[in-house]
């Protein structure tokens, strides 16, 4: 019987940081990583247009670069840490708003996908995607898709079920696709900007050393 051998994990951006040897102090520096993370999307999240029933904001852009940065484990724990933080009363999603009551936010499901997007960047910049432009850009985008299939449910089932709105198909997608889809590319352009920056940099560096 063949086996089919799976692309291995690369090193991400966050392992180029020296870990202690320690298991509980390499344990503090990825904890310290996530919560970063979950920081860096808190800061971008108060780069709104607000737009009902969600606004566009920099969160996206956040996630891509946070997934890419730790990898799809840490990348995803930071974004779980986000939007706990955030329900239990941090003022760290859009509008510096945060409380229990952002889960009837008919923009709510977008946050629970980000998780999911993170783990997908990360899991593309473990096989090395994320150091050419082209490759990254096409990663990113493919993580940038995640949130919508999280979030247009759960603001149909707000809008409709809830509010009692009754939007057609048609109409949940005008309220919660197309107004985002050019920036959704645009912020996967910047993310595969900045990350294939960042390794030449790292390459950079490390050739000095050599």
């Amino acid at each position: 019987m063949s086996s089919i051998a799976l692309p291995t994990r690369r090193r991400v951006l966050a392992d180029v940081i020296p870990h202690p040897s320690s298991r509980a102090r390499s344990f503090a520096l990825d904890a310290v990583l996530v919560v970063t993370g979950a920081a860096v999307v808190a800061v971008l999240a108060q780069v709104e247009i607000p737009l009902w029933p969600v606004p566009i904001t920099g969160q996206t852009l956040g996630v891509i670069i946070v997934g890419a940065s730790l990898g799809a484990w840490r990348g995803a724990a930071a974004m779980v840490t986000y939007m706990f933080a955030g329900l239990a009363g941090l003022p760290i999603f859009a509008g510096f708003t945060g409380s229990v009551l952002a889960i009837g936010k008919p923009s709510f499901g977008f946050i629970i996908g980000f998780s999911f997007a993170a783990f997908v960047a990360g899991w593309f910049a473990e096989r090395a995607w994320d150091r050419k432009p082209a490759l990254a850009f096409l990663g990113f985008a493919a993580a940038s898709v995640v949130p919508f299939l999280f979030g247009i449910p759960y603001l149909a089932v707000v809008l409709n079920a809830v509010l009692g709105l009754e939007l057609s198909a048609w109409e949940i997608l005008e309220a919660g696709l197309f107004p985002f889809i050019l920036g959704g590319l645009i912020k996967a352009g910047i993310a595969a900007v900045i990350i294939p920056s960042a390794w030449a940099l790292v390459r950079k560096v490390d050739a000095t050393k050599s």
